[in-house]
């Protein structure tokens, strides 16, 4: 099997410029996803999306593919993630031959596992090519959401769900942003990675699926990033 793991890390950002090369733990942010793809014996390239030349430079430093500068069009904050994926896709199946799995690592995700990653890759396999998708379980249930309209709260859900115990409610999950893999058929027809009765990778340490995203994210980071092992293998 062949995967291609795409990890897009675009140089601009508002909330946390510079995200995707801040140091944490002694390294860029980008090299913890790029060194957690080299492990995966299934992955045959490691391929950056980037419109930065600076985050280029590193990447292809670490062994990564970097073969051009993402377009302008791809690099503005209304561009979506499959748009850079297809992108990317179509040049690497032109250019390099045909692949049986994207696998998009967002570089904010850095505390997946080795193991977490082989056991996506392992669903994927099982159900035959089948889009994966990390989730985890949600920290504050849908269900007790609300919305505010002229200044009143009113639930999202029915009301009677707020008279039930939390320990009552069915469990929740949420996309972490950890994982995505499919199949270059699925995404090139469905136009995303979230598809509909999509495989769930369950995440259940909030570590790994811990997501950068703002200053205080990064700080969060930091202060956990020591007592998180990024080297398991895959068993």
């Amino acid at each position: 099997m062949k995967i291609l793991a795409l990890i897009p890390a675009r140089g601009g950002s508002k909330r946390l410029p510079g995200k995707n090369i801040r140091i944490l733990q002694g390294k860029p942010l980008i090299l913890w996803s790029i060194e957690v793809a080299k492990e995966i014996p299934e992955i045959c390239d490691i391929l950056v999306s980037t419109d930065d030349p600076a985050i280029s430079t590193i990447c292809k430093k670490a062994g990564a593919l970097v073969p051009w500068l993402r377009p302008a069009a791809l690099a503005t904050d209304d561009a979506s993630s499959v748009d850079v994926a297809i992108h990317a896709l179509d040049w690497y199946e032109s250019e390099k031959g045909a692949i049986d799995g994207v696998m998009l690592l967002q570089p904010t995700s850095p505390f997946r596992t080795n193991q977490t990653v082989c056991k996506g890759v392992a669903l994927f396999k099982k159900n035959k090519n089948h889009s994966v998708l990390g989730v985890s379980p949600c920290n504050d249930h849908p269900m007790w959401a609300f919305k505010i309209e002229n200044n009143d709260l009113v639930p999202f859900m029915p009301e009677s769900a707020l008279l039930k115990r939390s320990q009552d409610l069915p469990v929740a999950y949420v996309v972490n942003g950890c994982f995505y893999l499919s199949s270059p058929e699925m995404l090139r027809t469905n136009r995303t990675f979230m598809e509909r009765g999509a495989t769930p990778l369950l995440i259940e340490s909030p570590k790994e699926s811990f997501d950068i995203d703002t200053e205080w994210d990064f700080t969060l980071a930091e202060s956990i990033s020591w007592i998180v092992d990024s080297s398991m293998k895959c068993k």
